[in-house]
């Protein structure tokens, strides 16, 4: 039985509808429409970056803090296990609570001067970022090794990173150490001149007091001498030269000197105000020491923080006492004394700086925000 296939049949496939005419409720977004859907991606990823940035610099601030309470209760516990220094720590538990209170106080002054002086030389650098890099100079003077150098270059840094040309920061950050430094160098030179004089009490031998003023005419002579020396080196060099930004930095540093601005006080408060720390500590107890011998035990003994030890413990106390003692203060209360600034130089300096670098971290990272949405994203606006 023979099977016939049927002849295949080709058949058109049936014709497409015609798509739906989009109702309101599903209409296809117009061209301008479609070119705001970056922007609310931007919002999105702002506001994920916000939160994000807000948890980070939460937890950052809280271990920081913490770490600062452990460095005390380090110290603490080493005093109380060592028999010499636990006369110390009796002398420490019976300052006063009214001149401690006085010595914080005292240096909120000095961190508030550094401010004041910071905006002399960051004067287009807007209010609120220029505290919080201000305040993050100090706490990093405070806490990383090599003292006020290393909170300028933590500050230089931050302006860089928020779109602060990078000669301008070095120039200016010059211009802001170099005029702090010379006014350690001229309370050093008066306070010796005030002892050789008789004006003010010091120590007997004449060197003690000489040295010190020695050296403080040599190194305000040399920095005032600099820019003629380096001149002519730095135009063979080029202006992009690092002598170049070096000479400016030092022009910088005697603008003030020699037209004096109202925020030249900054400089004088940040350093006298945190000496005056010092001579509440005494006081609180019941040690008046000799201003001048103060100074100049003060500075002199500040030298120690050139050894590079984080935050100077240890080396910036036994530095200060050893001064203090070589410039006639009692031994035990030279290190009650001491060991309270420190603690107090440390602690306000540094809970202030780490606020200050959380909220410029934050701004910062704001500004990114804002970039990525398609908005302005500046740091320093």
């Amino acid at each position: 039985m023979s099977v016939v296939a049927e002849p295949t049949t080709l058949r058109r496939p049936p014709p497409k509808a015609a798509p739906d005419r989009p109702t309101d409720a599903r209409r296809a977004p117009r061209r301008d429409e479609r070119a705001a859907a970056p922007d609310e991606v931007g919002a999105v990823e702002t506001v994920g970056t916000v939160e994000a940035v807000e948890a980070v610099d939460g937890r950052g601030l809280i271990r920081r803090l913490v770490i600062m309470a452990g460095l005390v209760a380090i110290v603490v516990a080493v005093m109380a296990a060592v028999p010499e220094l636990q006369a110390v720590l009796r002398m420490i538990t019976g300052m006063s609570p009214e001149w401690i209170g006085l010595a914080v106080a005292l240096e909120v002054a000095s961190c508030l001067s550094y401010v004041v002086v910071f905006r002399l030389f960051f004067d287009n650098v807007p209010a609120g970022p220029a505290r919080e890099v201000a305040w993050s100079e100090m706490a990093s003077g405070a806490l990383l090794p090599g003292g006020g150098v290393g909170g300028v270059a933590v500050g230089g840094w931050m302006l860089r990173d928020a779109g602060l040309p990078l000669r301008a920061v070095v120039q200016r950050s010059s211009g802001l150490f170099l005029l702090t430094s010379a006014m350690n160098v001229l309370a050093l030179g008066l306070a010796a001149l005030l002892v050789i004089v008789g004006v003010a009490s010091g120590p007997q031998a004449l060197a003690l007091a000489a040295v010190p003023l020695a050296v403080a005419v040599a190194v305000l002579a040399g920095v005032w001498v600099l820019p003629r020396l380096v001149g002519h080196d730095a135009k063979r060099h080029g202006a992009e030269g690092w002598r170049h930004d070096l000479l400016h930095g030092v022009v910088l540093a005697k603008a003030p000197l020699l037209s004096p601005h109202w925020r030249l006080v900054g400089a004088a408060g940040y350093l006298l105000f945190d000496i005056a720390v010092l001579w509440a500590a005494f006081m609180a107890l019941g040690v008046e020491p000799p201003i001048a011998a103060l100074v100049l035990g003060y500075l002199m003994g500040f030298l120690a923080n050139l050894v590079p030890v984080p935050g100077g413990v240890g080396v910036l106390d036994a530095g200060l006492v050893a001064a203090l003692v070589l410039y006639g203060m009692p031994a035990e209360a030279s290190a009650a004394a001491v060991l309270v600034y420190h603690a107090i130089a440390f602690w306000v300096p540094g809970a202030g700086g780490t606020l200050g670098y959380a909220r410029f971290r934050r701004r910062s990272a704001l500004a990114r925000a804002r970039t990525v949405g398609g908005g302005a994203g500046r740091v320093l606006a």
